[in-house]
């Protein structure tokens, strides 16, 4: 893993293709415009290019978009370090703001910090970039919970 310190077994020899086969399916995210640009075991990185339907009445970056933006950082993170047939869900999402978003890319980094046996515990980081500079705006965290999805009834 390049982008942590901790490093993290993948349970699922096919975590990447199987993140890359469930985005197809990640339907509010492909609403939002959001991508995933890298996916390792434990981290994941996305960003998001800005258009006015993402931003609020001040020509802000939506809280809305921020906190989606953090969850999917941080469930696809943790979904890197699950068996195959499990999946996560949020339990839990904090999203502290720490700057108003203005510029015209977000760009969101999550991570596992703690994979424990049922309970996977992350981070993350979101920035703004705007003619250059880079402009943290928030820092979230998540506990995210793991399922079978075979014991799933759709």
């Amino acid at each position: 893993m390049t982008m942590m310190n901790k490093t993290f077994q993948a349970l699922n020899p096919d975590f990447k293709s199987d993140i890359e086969e469930k985005l197809q399916r990640q339907f509010f995210m492909k609403l939002m415009g959001f991508k995933l640009d890298i996916i390792e075991v434990g981290y994941v990185k996305g960003s998001l290019a800005l258009e006015e339907k993402h931003m609020q009445q001040n020509y802000f970056v939506h809280g809305g978009v921020m906190a989606t933006a953090s969850d999917i950082v941080m469930g696809f993170a943790a979904y890197s370090v699950v068996p195959k047939h499990f999946g996560v869900v949020t339990t839990d999402l904090n999203v502290s703001f720490l700057n108003p978003g203005i510029g015209d890319t977000l760009v969101a980094e999550g991570r596992v910090v703690k994979a424990g046996g049922q309970l996977i515990f992350c981070e993350a980081d979101l920035f703004v970039l705007k003619n250059g500079d880079k402009t943290q705006t928030n820092r979230a965290t998540s506990t995210m919970f793991k399922i079978d999805l075979k014991a799933v009834k759709k």
